[in-house]
């Protein structure tokens, strides 16, 4: 079968406004990069988040963020982090690699996030950290897990990398917590030419040594320079957080894709609400087949990142979908996120235990729609029909 839908690995179109945006900070930037298009960029993010100047920090991908939130946990041996077992890889590792024991929380069966209840079931004395992991783009409720971490004065860092631009409470997804990361992937709702990501910090302290941590562990010296070539053209040290030396990297984003990502700001609104009308009128389609079951949600709280639902008559009614919706339809959904602690590599690591059956049964009959912004009307609609058909043989 011809594969007419794909699931694509581009979420959007770029517009000529955007192009010409990019052809001109080639053109012009100086240098290509930690320039003026990065601090823009930043600080048209920081507005458009409603959180303080200063806090919102480019850097190469979600991944390198959250490298960086990781070394501002500044975890101790037997410190644990609770987090969803249902997420992408990349939630978690970086902070193993800094020392924290794993501890899955399991997801609510409607929303498909974590809640303040699982995340308070998974809480020991133990527990430093918490990321809250807004998958699919729908915000997790995070005015009650800000509180219930607050109360317990457990740091809260929002993974917020499918959830640009969704909303709760009046507030956008990654203005709640302590930290929060940002992903501007190719597959993203904004996406900068394929890499790039942001970070959150609400502490003015620790955001003040955010640009030594992503650049090398580049400063200014410390004293007035007659000379400003000497004793070179620019100091190098460890960055300091309270009594801990932080070891530098270097995950800068470049001027071109900040540029881009600064003209892309300007439709983002756009492009989720484009998205989340579409994915509506898929949804009221196929409301006939209480079978294949979404997640539906008409405000802002959800950007429709992803377009995924689960297979309430189990794990071999999906599969038979799945493979007649590409076989015979030539429609590829796909089946995202395993729990992590099903991982060999988290196995190997001895993180193979949870107590996450909610998880558990939602990865193992879910299906991922193609849900690019780029489909025509004429593909949504074919997909559309061609899900009623595939589910009407299955009765």
């Amino acid at each position: 079968m011809e594969m007419k839908i794909n699931f694509s690995g581009r979420a959007i179109r770029y517009t000529e406004d955007e192009i010409a945006a990019v052809v001109e900070a080639m053109r012009t930037a100086d240098p290509l990069t930690q320039g003026r298009y990065m601090r823009e960029f930043e600080s048209a993010f920081a507005r458009y988040q409603g959180v303080a100047p200063g806090s919102c920090f480019t850097t190469m991908n979600g991944c390198a963020a959250l490298e960086m939130s990781a070394q501002l946990c500044r975890f101790k041996p037997g410190d644990e982090l609770v987090i969803p077992s249902h997420t992408f890889t990349a939630s978690a590792y970086p902070y193993l690699k800094k020392g924290a024991v794993p501890v899955w929380a399991d997801i609510d069966p409607l929303t498909r996030v974590v809640t303040a209840e699982s995340i308070e079931k998974a809480l020991t004395p133990r527990t430093r950290a918490v990321v809250v992991v807004h998958l699919y783009g729908y915000v997790a409720d995070m005015p009650e897990i800000a509180a219930l971490c607050r109360e317990r004065g457990i740091l809260c860092i929002e993974d917020a990398a499918q959830a640009i631009g969704a909303e709760v409470a009046g507030r956008k997804a990654g203005s709640f917590g302590d930290m929060a990361v940002f992903s501007f992937h190719s597959h993203k709702n904004l996406t900068t030419l394929g890499e790039g990501g942001m970070l959150y910090v609400a502490d003015p302290q620790a955001a003040a040594i955010i640009p030594a941590l992503r650049h090398n562990g580049h400063c200014a010296y410390p004293f007035e320079r007659p000379d400003y070539w000497k004793p070179a053209m620019g100091n190098v040290d460890i960055p300091r957080l309270g009594d801990d030396l932080l070891m530098p990297s270097n995950y800068c984003l470049g001027e071109v894709e900040c540029a881009l990502g600064l003209k892309l700001l300007e439709r983002i609104d756009t492009i989720n609400d484009e998205k989340r009308a579409r994915a509506l009128r898929f949804i009221d389609g196929l409301a006939d087949f209480p079978q294949l079951q979404f997640h539906r949600v008409e405000s802002r709280r959800h950007n429709y990142h992803l377009l995924v639902a689960r297979m309430t008559t189990g794990t071999g009614a999906r599969d038979r979908f799945i493979r007649a919706m590409h076989d015979e339809k030539g429609i590829k959904c796909v089946v995202q996120y395993i729990p992590l602690d099903r991982y060999d590599f988290y196995r190997r690591l001895g993180f193979g235990t949870a107590r996450c059956p909610e998880a558990d049964a939602f990865f193992d009959t879910m299906v991922s729609f193609p849900f690019q912004h780029w489909m025509s009307d004429a593909e949504l609609d074919y997909m559309l029909a061609s899900a009623r058909d595939v589910l009407a043989g299955m009765d």
